[in-house]
């Protein structure tokens, strides 16, 4: 049994402590969340302080390894988090067992994969990766570090997503396609071609808006 901890304790935070303790042996055993008060309790589990007080918790042996619950609205922030405590902690990584992952699959630290996800044949999911439930990654295709994967997104096979980028509810990417960081899918986008630019794009296909 691994001993989790948490950075944020709000609706995602929740949803990952309610899959690892439904899904797995291992435990949550806190959060850190700069905007709870420490000794506070969320779905029963201790805030155990804010981001200052991880390495120091960690060091005190209070928990195994990490996971970040940060939305996509703060990717940037997610990001950082994740590179300030990169080398120093180690980073939980859950997939759901209801997910079916090909043995050829390779899954960075620190990634969440929810229930009823099918990634295929050398595959390749990069770091602090957030899958939410029933996406699907064709053969070949890779998803750079820090991305937010919204439920029911279909990726066709040698697609490269490059990292933070945020892909909304039921897009779909059609093969061979390359996007660049920081792009923003709208929910129901079509990709048809490559995106080199950073932004929001939504629609059937997909335009830029802004």
């Amino acid at each position: 049994m691994k001993r989790i901890a948490i950075i944020g304790s709000g609706h995602l935070g929740q949803q990952i402590l309610y899959h690892i303790h439904s899904d797995t042996e291992d435990k949550v055993v806190g959060f850190f969340d700069d905007f709870q008060e420490r000794g506070n309790h969320v779905k029963d589990i201790a805030v155990l302080g804010g981001r200052k007080d991880v390495l120091d918790s960690f060091q005190q042996d209070h928990f195994d390894e990490l996971v970040i619950a940060i939305g996509y609205k703060h990717l940037d922030f997610k990001k950082q988090v994740f590179e300030d405590f990169k080398s120093k902690i180690p980073f939980y990584t859950f997939t759901h067992s209801t997910s079916i992952i090909d043995p050829s699959a390779k899954i960075g630290q620190g990634t969440v994969i929810y229930p009823n996800c099918m990634i295929d044949q050398d595959v390749e999911i990069g770091e602090n990766v957030l899958m939410n439930i029933s996406c699907s990654i064709a053969h070949d295709s890779v998803i750079g570090n820090h991305c937010f994967l919204s439920p029911s997104v279909a990726i066709a096979g040698f697609v490269k997503i490059s990292e933070s980028c945020i892909l909304g509810i039921n897009s779909t990417i059609i093969d061979n396609i390359s996007i660049s960081e920081k792009v923003q899918l709208g929910g129901g986008a079509v990709v048809i071609k490559d995106i080199y630019i950073p932004g929001l794009y939504v629609g059937n296909p997909v335009r830029f808006i802004r």
